[in-house]
Order: C-alpha cells, then sequence, then structure tokens
C-alpha cells in the first residue's frame, strides 16, 4: 500500500485529552479520532490491526468447534424482560424506541438473543453440544467512559454461547475455551494471567477472566509468587482466621460519643488501633436490609456480600433508610438489639471487647461480643484481601499486580435457559433447561492491550502476529529518481510475499523517520543516497542502528533476521 493513499493522520504534538499511553499513541499515530465521548471511529492502519486479532480469534474458535453467526443490534425489550435484566442491568443498557413507540436496547451482550434464537431449533439432546460465536460492535453507556478503547461506549467484542445437556459436555467446552483463550493471548504477545472472577450482571457459577499486566489496568489482580494462584481482588478470599481471642468478656459499657461519624473518629476518640474496632454497614439486598459487621481497618466487599445473599440488587441503604429502620444515624449503628438480621465477617467471629454503635445516636456500646451481646445470623468473607496477608488456599501471601480484562469465561448455568423456557428432551424423553456457557473478548479492548505493552518512548511496536504491515518502505528522497525507482521497483518485489507499507509522500526524510517510529512496523528499509550503489538500509523497529545492506541480498537477509 502506497503511503500517499493511505490515511494516517499522524500528529506532532501529543493530545492533552488523552489519559493513558495507549489512548495518547494511538490518537498521534494517527489510528483513532474521537467522535463523541467513548466513541471512536477506527482509521485504516487500527483497521488492519483488528482483522489480524479478529482472524487469530476466528481460528481459535473454530478449531475448537465454534460456528460464527452474525446476530442484531438491537434487542426487543421483551425478551430482555423475559431474562428479568431489562431493569436489573442498570443505566449501562442503552433503550431507544422506534416510530411505533416499540422499546430496543442496543445490545451490550447477547445472551438474551441467542437463547431466544437457539430455543426456537433445538428441541432434542442430540443437537448439543451446541457452540455459537460471533465478532460485533457492542453499547454500554458507561457513567465515565475513559482510557480510549479500555473505556468507550460502543465497542467490539467476540462473544461466544455454548449449549449442552449435561456438567460433563459444559466443563469440557469450559475447558477449551479457557485452553483458546490462552493460545489466543500468547499469540497476541501478550503478558496475561488467568483469574478466578465475578460474573457480575452476565451471572454464573464459575468464571475466569484474563488480565493483561499493565499499569493502566482498572483491575486489581491477587496473586502469589509460590503457586499458580491468582484472582481479581473482588473475588480473592481471605483466610479465616485460625487464632480467635481467648479474653475474657469484658462488661458492656454504653457511652457517649458525640460527633463521631466515621470509625477513624471512633478510634482516636477511644485512643484505640483500629484493628481493635468494627464498622457497622446496612445493605439493601433483594429480601430487605442486612446489618454487615466488618473490622475498622477494612473494606466492605460489595461483590462478596453480594454473592453471599445470592442477591440480584446489592445497594448501600440510604441514611433516610437507616433512620427509618434503625432509628439512628449511621455513625451510630451496631448490632446489638438491631432490628434487622446482623452478619459478621470471619474477623469480627475472632475478636472479643470490641466498640460498636448503640443504634441511637451520639452513642456506643464498649465490649461488645457475638453470642452473649448479640447473634449473628450468619458469618462469611465480606471484606478485600490485604496485600501481604495469606490467601485462603495457603498458598503464599498475597501480591498485587494492576490488570486491563480483555476475556472472560462463564458457566452461565441454566440462568438463561429456565427463565426464557430453552429446554430439549433427554435421553428419557423428558424436558430438561439446557445449561449453558458464555465467553467474551474484547477486541478492541485486546489492541489497546497491546499497545500498553509494546511501546517505547518513540511510538508503538507492533508483534508480527498482529503488525498491520510486515515493512516499512521508505524513499528519503522523492526528487531524485534513482531514489525514487529503486524505491518503486523494490515495492514490487517485497510486495510479492509481505505487507508493505511504502512511503512515496513529499516529506521530508525526518518526518518519514519519525511518523515510522510512531507507526512502528517490524522493519524499516530506506532507499537513499545509496541506491546509487546498489544499497539501501535496513533497521529492526527495535534495532539500535540500522544496517547497510546490498539490495541483491535483500530479500535473503530478511529473511535472515527473521523480518519477512
Amino acid at each position: 500500500m502506497r503511503q500517499s493513499q493511505m490515511f494516517i493522520p499522524t500528529l506532532r504534538e501529543t493530545p492533552t485529552e488523552a489519559e493513558s499511553l495507549s489512548h495518547r499513541l494511538m490518537l498521534k499515530s494517527g489510528m483513532i479520532k474521537q467522535l463523541a465521548r467513548g466513541i471512536y471511529a477506527y482509521l485504516p492502519i487500527t483497521q488492519l490491526v483488528l482483522n489480524n486479532i479478529q482472524d487469530i480469534v476466528r481460528e481459535e474458535m473454530m478449531n475448537i468447534g465454534g460456528a460464527e453467526v452474525h446476530l442484531p443490534v438491537l434487542h426487543p425489550r421483551e425478551l430482555w424482560e423475559e431474562s428479568g435484566r431489562w431493569q436489573a442491568y442498570g443505566k449501562e443498557l442503552m433503550r431507544v424506541s422506534d416510530r411505533h413507540d416499540r422499546e430496543f436496547a442496543l445490545g451490550p451482550t447477547h445472551e438474551e438473543v441467542i437463547t431466544a434464537l437457539v430455543r426456537d431449533e433445538l428441541k432434542s439432546y442430540k443437537k448439543l453440544p451446541l457452540t455459537l460465536f460471533q465478532i460485533q460492535t457492542k453499547f454500554r453507556d458507561e457513567l465515565r467512559p475513559r482510557f480510549g478503547l479500555l473505556r468507550g461506549r460502543e465497542f467490539i467484542m467476540k462473544d461466544a454461547y455454548s449449549f449442552h445437556v449435561d456438567e460433563e459436555s459444559l466443563d469440557k467446552t469450559y475447558n477449551d475455551m479457557y485452553d483458546a483463550y490462552s493460545r489466543i493471548f500468547t499469540r497476541l504477545d501478550l503478558n496475561f494471567r488467568a483469574v478466578e472472577a465475578d460474573g457480575g450482571s452476565i451471572g454464573g457459577s464459575h468464571t475466569h477472566e484474563f488480565m493483561a499486566l499493565a499499569d493502566i489496568g482498572e483491575d486489581t489482580i491477587v496473586y502469589t509468587d509460590d503457586s499458580s494462584y491468582a484472582a481479581n481482588i473482588e473475588k480473592a478470599e481471605c483466610a479465616i482466621p485460625v487464632e480467635k481471642s481467648i479474653a475474657d468478656m469484658l462488661e458492656t459499657e454504653k457511652i457517649a460519643t458525640p460527633d463521631i461519624a466515621t470509625v477513624k473518629d471512633l478510634a482516636e476518640f477511644l485512643e484505640k488501633d483500629l484493628t481493635l474496632t468494627t464498622k457497622t454497614m446496612v445493605v439493601k439486598t433483594d429480601d430487605g436490609l442486612k446489618m454487615i459487621v466488618i473490622r475498622g481497618d477494612q473494606e466492605l466487599n460489595d461483590v462478596k456480600v453480594k454473592a453471599y445473599f445470592n442477591s440480584e440488587i446489592l445497594d448501600m441503604a440510604t441514611d433516610d433508610e437507616i433512620t427509618a429502620e434503625l432509628n439512628a444515624s449511621p455513625g451510630s449503628l451496631g448490632p446489638v438489639n438491631s432490628p434487622i438480621p446482623v452478619y459478621i465477617d470471619y474477623q469480627v467471629e475472632a475478636m472479643r471487647n470490641y466498640p460498636v454503635g448503640a443504634n441511637e445516636t451520639g452513642y456506643h456500646i464498649l465490649n461488645v461480643n457475638n453470642g452473649r451481646d448479640f447473634e449473628a445470623a450468619g458469618r462469611g468473607d465480606f471484606r478485600f484481601i490485604n496485600e501481604g496477608e495469606m490467601v485462603a488456599d495457603g498458598s503464599g501471601a498475597a501480591k498485587f499486580m494492576r490488570g486491563i480484562e480483555v476475556g472472560q469465561v462463564f458457566k452461565l448455568g441454566t440462568k438463561y435457559s429456565e427463565s426464557m423456557n430453552l429446554n430439549v428432551l433427554d435421553q428419557n424423553g423428558r424436558a430438561k433447561p439446557v445449561l449453558m456457557g458464555c465467553y467474551g473478548i474484547g477486541i478492541s479492548r485486546v489492541l489497546s492491550a497491546i499497545v500498553e505493552s509494546h511501546h517505547d518512548d518513540k511510538g508503538i511496536y507492533w508483534p508480527k502476529s498482529v503488525t498491520p504491515f510486515d515493512i516499512h518502505l521508505i524513499t528519503a528522497n522523492t526528487k531524485d529518481e534513482t531514489i525514487t525507482n529503486t524505491a518503486s521497483e523494490l515495492y514490487d518485489i517485497l510486495s510479492k510475499n509481505n505487507r508493505v507499507l511504502y512511503d512515496d509522500r513529499n516529506e521530508r526524510a525526518g518526518v518519514k523517520f519519525a511518523d515510522s517510529e510512531l507507526i512502528g512496523l517490524p522493519v524499516r528499509i530506506v532507499v537513499g543516497r545509496g541506491a546509487k550503489d546498489g544499497v539501501v538500509e535496513v533497521k529492526g523497529r527495535l534495532d539500535e542502528e540500522s544496517q547497510e545492506v546490498q539490495i541483491a541480498e535483500l530479500t535473503s537477509y530478511l529473511a535472515d533476521n527473521d523480518y519477512a
């Protein structure tokens, strides 16, 4: 491709609106242009890279028996009401109406659509298992779109769905997908980790996220040096304390605590370390308010709490709701004589003689103990793990790193088949709900993750598996006939076996070299003054120096150095 015919609007200055490194580089190298917040046009270089990523994904999906489809973007409201997600999905679901006032969703994911499609065709277990996948644009009304393609309102995703008659079949496809994803991200040259995760709005009983390691990553990964353990911080289990306090229970004492609004205020007032205090929160679940008590220095993990109660919703109770139910301000809540069920974290279960709110504004109770002063309705792991503490499986101390989620695999079970009546007849002629799996890869997020991990101070350097072109051929002087003729001849020769970007623009050599470094193709060939002597300059994108190579030996040189 002649560069004069390409649309690569590179920038000399770094865009001020770019928040992440990949965002800056893609804007500066002429890969994307913002149309609106969180909405981008993909320019030619980007489209070529995306095509290569999609080819790898398609190949691996088809290798494990996936069949490609293309499903509608517009989803009738009725389908989402069948699954119960029309309201539950929240404000991220983009909703539109047609001229007849019929409501639709712009698809953020396709569980409802694929389930409706398959239920009309599948009647017998003999047609299972079945795996269908697509690569398509998705829409989510993100509250804060940011980091360019990492969190946009319109993005490209590969989503796959599998259908099974039994758990054994679902397990096999889940494992096949897990392995296929590992191959995909390896081929894309990403430094990634598969981690235990939460199903979120999609749901499901078992799921792993695939994280590309990057400083800009929005997710925190918990791992250990001594094992393969890895989990998203929202999912990372905390070890149950082995040792419990055996201190004598002291007499309770109700004290005035004016102007105490936070647990830090309480610790300072009592001159106690935060680890010796507790904090109480009230959450709203599907079946009402619950009180959760955790240690004062810890943070409540709403994902764990939601999973514990198997609740579709989980919100913090408002001040008005707390006051109406407990007749006390949020800073004075506690489990003693609570009118709502109390649940304590495992750490609190191991404590003795801790302070709690008195459920009376401006008062606390000292030396409270579970089993004597209140009865917990349940106990569990309700907090975030801390770096340095032992992970639940005992494999070592928790370490943290940042990651970009690039893929996720789910075992959905019968979540959608039951709500949407997707049944088949089994071997005994009895109708049973189909087991399902769901498997996604964020194609446009993968592109950003590659840029985040493949760059230097000059620009991007593409892995060979996804590079938009193999060779960047540059004329140093378009006014020199020998140079231009030599370059044109080389372009014809090299293009027979390689994808070549030929910079034939009437620009200064310095501009061309800067753009070449920014765009980041694997190898650059410069046709300059040496053309009259049958010599060109060859430089790998990450090489320090260029090499003079005889044109007659160029193809063998490129092959010997793995450039072509």
